[in-house]
């Protein structure tokens, strides 16, 4: 009887552990996904007005929203911003299926301006028309509120395209 009874304890604390190596795992699971899916970001950029922002990733994209994104790589980039990868922050002011026109300085989204070129960056570097016509289906037009905003009015940031994007932002701060 004495050797049952040492057993059934042993039993008991192979069957917790065992349960808690299934579960513990199963349990966390929703707190890896959230992180996986969820990014708290800071904006050091005067073209967005908020300094901190709330990414997920698997928000929907809507006019009017934020998204971040990571630009192409190109020779204004790296000057104004260094070698290493960028992240930006634009609002989605133009859809799929809108059309993007340029009329002198002038940038219209069906039909209404909604920005301003310039020919040259702060720096002085040259800075090239961006696309016109219909905004491809996964690709958008970022922009900016800010008067002289790096964004998709220029060809060295385009529109920005589903591989592009990390996800859809909200500002917190």
């Amino acid at each position: 009887m004495a050797c049952s009874k040492s057993k059934a304890p042993r039993r008991i604390k192979h069957v917790v552990l065992l349960t808690a190596l299934i579960a513990v795992p199963l349990a966390l699971q929703p707190f890896e996904n959230f992180r996986d899916n969820h990014a708290f970001l800071l904006n050091a950029s005067p073209s967005l007005p908020n300094w901190a922002f709330w990414l997920d990733k698997r928000a929907p994209i809507k006019r009017g929203g934020l998204i971040f994104f990571e630009p192409k790589k190109s020779k204004i980039l790296t000057s104004h911003f260094g070698s290493k990868p960028q992240l930006f922050g634009k609002y989605v002011l133009g859809m799929p299926g809108d059309r993007v026109a340029h009329v002198g300085q002038d940038v219209l989204i069906n039909g209404k301006i909604i920005a301003r070129t310039k020919t040259k960056t702060r720096l002085g570097l040259p800075l090239s028309i961006g696309p016109s016509g219909k905004i491809p289906h996964g690709c958008y037009y970022a922009g900016s509120s800010h008067k002289y905003g790096f964004d998709s009015r220029y060809a060295e940031i385009g529109f920005v395209c589903r591989p592009q994007i990390l996800g859809s932002g909200r500002a917190i701060l």
